[in-house]
């Protein structure tokens, strides 16, 4: 008899294990537990820790609440000014209710995707190229606000979208790089222009001022003798001075008037 009571003691106790291992679960720090009983949504979602469930009868799905990295795949598409590009995008987003992410969509990480790319595409066709290459941020908010949209209802929160790269047909590479040039040679054009109008100015003022001063001339003669000898040059450049040659023109002048 005591034999029997202790077998079934036994047998009790290893029934009980078995089941409060079969109940036992754990939830990590960045999951959160949504319970099912018999296919019907079972009270709130289960925090990190510790849980217990009735086995056979209810089933724990746990659902990861990390920060979600997704590529976008790159979409091909024409923009508004007709020219054909491929976008490629990243979308990060996380899943801030549990129960409706895995209640109210079958996948909610292929629907964002699938989402995402819709949108990049609808982005592409409302866009400039001028936009797709210089103005980013403000299509980023755009593409974040379409996917945000649909993906509340999923439980699921989009973090941010960021625009990869754009890829340019070739064509339209040189095309973009002939423009570049030209504009960098008319800048550079406008610039020696406006040096010119500048050094213009500046030597009129100086002939103005040599005029009032003609020794000055003089002087600038006597730099300009000094400036060359020093180049080690086998030639000497000696500049005659203009006034000598106007006193020579006066003295030829007065002897005929006599």
């Amino acid at each position: 008899m005591l034999q029997e009571l202790v077998t079934a003691a036994v047998a009790a106790g290893a029934a009980g294990i078995v089941y409060v291992a079969s109940a036992a679960r754990v939830v990590k720090q960045y999951e959160r537990g949504v319970v099912f009983r018999l296919g019907r949504l079972a009270g709130g979602v289960r925090p990190p820790g510790f849980t217990t469930v009735v086995p056979f009868v209810e089933h724990l799905h746990k659902v990861n609440m990390q920060i979600v990295t997704m590529p976008v795949p790159g979409q091909e598409g024409i923009t508004r000014d007709n020219v054909t590009v491929r976008v490629d995008a990243v979308v990060y987003f996380k899943v801030v209710d549990a129960a409706n992410a895995l209640v109210q969509v079958e996948d909610y990480k292929f629907a964002v995707s699938q989402m995402a790319q819709t949108s990049l595409r609808s982005i592409i066709g409302k866009s400039d190229l001028d936009d797709l290459l210089s103005d980013r941020e403000k299509l980023n908010q755009g593409l974040e606000l379409m996917i945000d949209s649909p993906a509340v209802g999923w439980g699921v929160q989009i973090d941010r979208v960021e625009i990869k790269d754009v890829s340019l047909p070739d064509t339209m590479k040189r095309s973009m790089a002939r423009q570049a040039e030209a504009d960098r040679e008319r800048r550079a054009r406008i610039i020696n222009a406006d040096a010119e109008l500048q050094a213009s100015k500046k030597l009129a003022e100086a002939a103005q001022q040599m005029e009032d001063t003609p020794s000055a001339l003089q002087l600038r003669l006597l730099q300009t003798i000094v400036a060359v000898a020093a180049e080690k040059n086998s030639t000497l450049v000696l500049p005659f001075p203009v006034e000598l040659l106007r006193f020579l023109e006066r003295a030829q002048e007065h002897p005929a008037d006599q």
